[in-house]
This record gives structure tokens, sequence and C-alpha cells, in this order.
């Protein structure tokens, strides 16, 4: 099989109309493209959409993670739990603010946090649980907030990837604690860079406008004053107008993320049964209610293999196919090695975090573009196969 004269197919792509486009250069013209009226919009939009909470904008999704955990008052000797499969940003704002990361390993079917074993984590330090929703799809968030009233944590969700998402018909983000999104190139909704925290209520909304903004505490005409140590992670109303749009087009983008995926089981199951073989790739939770397909992810079967994952996606570049890893174990990273975490403590995630492989999903793929990457996919599968 050969597809190198096909189109490429790149794992991810942003998706922007015409009306996008006339919107940003309408900011542009008007002279104000920091933060301004259209922030103040998107802000009050995305309030709309999640029932009514609070909700502040940011430069990007680490920040927002990162202020969620200051609003919390998370800091120096604290600890909070979380997985180690994720963007290694959930873990780093957790150092960033003095806090220790506690690592519990995952579900290796939800691939998301095994809150079953949470309990047997919480110390006297633990003071936050801080889940990740992978590639989307929520975990049991009736379980979630049981553990947290428990133990007596703050739940600060990593919503990065779940913008979209539900949990038993409610929107991910309009119950809860502290839930945190990012906005950037690859997700749901986009504003290229940027993200957004919802919050609980208006004192923690204030809190949080301080410290993306160097702690500043305006007083009338009269002055001003700095009252906390913020930073410098406010969005700007060119993203901000991005935002807008793209939250316009969010229904059918989710509509066609489905399709894609449905699209995805079909074909990788009639190609690996056209094979004769055995072949144990493991396919993500066929969950078309809750999770909004942000990533499709199989982990790839490498003990069957007489090659690695490096290899499947050379083979697969070579077709036209690109893929991504979404992730590795954080504990394996040397920052991480050098305070003491092994991979070893977490099985799970040290063997999926190996042989997870990230197939491109997107609302401009074709059809067609589908069964194209099932049929390489499983073809260099079989190629490799231990006989």
């Amino acid at each position: 099989m050969s597809n190198t004269s096909s189109e490429f197919i790149p794992f991810t792509r942003p998706s922007f109309n015409q009306e996008t486009i006339e919107a940003v250069a309408e900011v542009l013209r008007s002279g104000w493209v920091t933060s301004g009226p259209k922030l103040a919009e998107f802000e009050s939009t995305l309030s709309k959409y999640f029932g009514g909470r609070p909700v502040r904008c940011f430069a990007n999704g680490t920040a927002t993670m990162k202020i969620a955990l200051q609003v919390a008052g998370i800091g120096e000797g604290d600890e909070v739990i979380t997985t180690p499969i994720s963007w290694v940003a959930t873990s780093n704002v957790i150092l960033s603010v003095g806090a220790k990361p506690v690592f519990v390993d995952i579900d290796p079917v939800t691939r998301n946090i095994d809150l079953d074993k949470v309990a047997s984590a919480v110390t006297s330090k633990t003071k936050a649980i801080m889940p990740v929703y992978l590639a989307g799809l929520p975990v049991d968030m009736d379980k979630l907030y049981s553990l947290a009233k428990q133990h007596q944590l703050r739940v600060i969700e990593d919503a990065a990837q779940a913008f979209g998402s539900q949990w038993q018909g409610k929107k991910i983000g309009s119950f809860g604690d502290l839930v945190s999104f990012s906005f950037q190139a690859n997700k749901n909704l986009t504003t290229i860079e940027g993200g957004c925290l919802v919050l609980n209520n208006g004192d923690e909304a204030k809190l949080a406008e301080k410290f993306r903004l160097q702690g500043l505490t305006r007083q009338g005409m009269d002055g001003m004053d700095v009252d906390v140590l913020g930073g410098k992670d406010n969005l700007t109303d060119v993203n901000a107008v991005i935002g807008l749009q793209q939250l316009k087009q969010l229904p059918a983008y989710q509509t066609r993320r489905t399709a894609l995926a449905r699209q995805y089981f079909d074909s990788i199951r009639a190609e690996i049964k056209s094979t004769g073989f055995d072949i144990q790739l493991e396919l993500p939770v066929e969950n078309f209610t809750e999770s909004n397909w942000h990533m499709f992810q199989v982990v790839l079967p490498v003990e069957q293999l007489n090659c690695d994952r490096a290899q499947i996606m050379t083979e697969l570049k070579e077709l036209g196919i690109g893929t991504g890893v979404h992730y590795p174990a954080i504990t394996g990273f040397t920052l991480y090695k050098n305070q003491g975490y092994q991979t070893s403590s977490t099985p799970i995630a040290e063997r999926i975090g190996k042989s997870i492989l990230t197939l491109p999903l997107f609302p401009g793929m074709k059809d067609q573009d589908i069964a194209r990457i099932a049929s390489g996919l499983v073809e260099i599968l079989q190629k490799h196969y231990k006989k």
C-alpha cells in the first residue's frame, strides 16, 4: 500500500471560517487589540454557556491552572493528587506554587486517574485533587466530588481537553469546583492560545483577575495598589473574538468529531478482522454522550510487535499520516526523576505512556481519511506482527 502521493493528514488542524477572519480584522482596525470589550463579551458568553458561573480568561491554559491553585490557596508544603498521564503543565504548575504533585496510577480503560486509588494517596498535607480528562473523557464526577468531600479537598479540574464534554447531561464546567480549560490551537474550541477558568463566586473571580495582571487592585482616579503577587496572563481582544466565533461553530464541530470517531471504531475493527490476526490494539472508551472526542488515541500492542512505536509513527508518516504522543508518563521526565519520582510507581501509566498513539481527528477531515488511516495503521501492525 502506498499513499505517498495523497495529501498529508496532520494529527490535528484548527478550523477558521471567513467570518472569523473578518471579525479579527475588525478588532485590528478598531485600535483596541489587548484586553477590552471583546474579552468582556467572551467572558460573559462563556459564563452563560456554563450556566451563569463566573468565568475569567487567560493567555494560556497553563496560567488558568496555576491561578486556580493560587485561588484555592495551594502553596508551599501542600500536596496535590494528580495523574502521570497528561501534558507536563499539569504537574509543573503544582511545583510552581511550591506544592508537591502526588501521582496516582491510571485506569487502563479510561486512561484517566484511577479514583479508586486516590484515597490511599491522601495525607495530612493533601489539599487538592487535580484530575485530567484525557482526550475529553471526564472521570466519574460523582465519585470525584464524593472523594473530595470525604477528605475535605479542593478540586481543580484540568479540563484542558474537555470543552464541550458532559457528565450525565451537564456540561463540564457548569458544576463542581474550579474548572480549567485550554483554548490552545489544537483544542475543540481555540483562541490560538488562551484558556479560561470557571470559578465559584465573585470573590474568587476578583482574586483571579488580580493574579492575571500583576496583582493589581484598581482604586479609581486616585491611584492603584498591588496586594498579591501576580503575573501577566491576560487574554487579548484578538484572541477573544476568535473564541466568540468558535463558540458559534462548536455544535457543528462536535457533531463532526463524533461522526469521525464512530468511523474510526468501525474502520479499525473491520481492518483488524480482515487480517485474520488477533491484533490486540486497545481502542478508547466508546463513549458518545460524554466525551467531546478531542483526540482519538489507541494503545499499540507493542509486545506483539517486532518494532517500537517510533517505527510505527515513521511508517505512517511515509503514508502521509501524521500522529502524536499524548502522553509519556510525567514521572519519566528528567525534572521529575531528579526529584525522586519513578515510573515504576505507576505501572499502568508507564505501560500506556510508552505505547499510546494519537491518530488524526479534526472537523475538517474527510470520511475517506479515516478509512485510509485505519487501513495504513493495521497494515503496518500486521507487517510487524510477531508470527
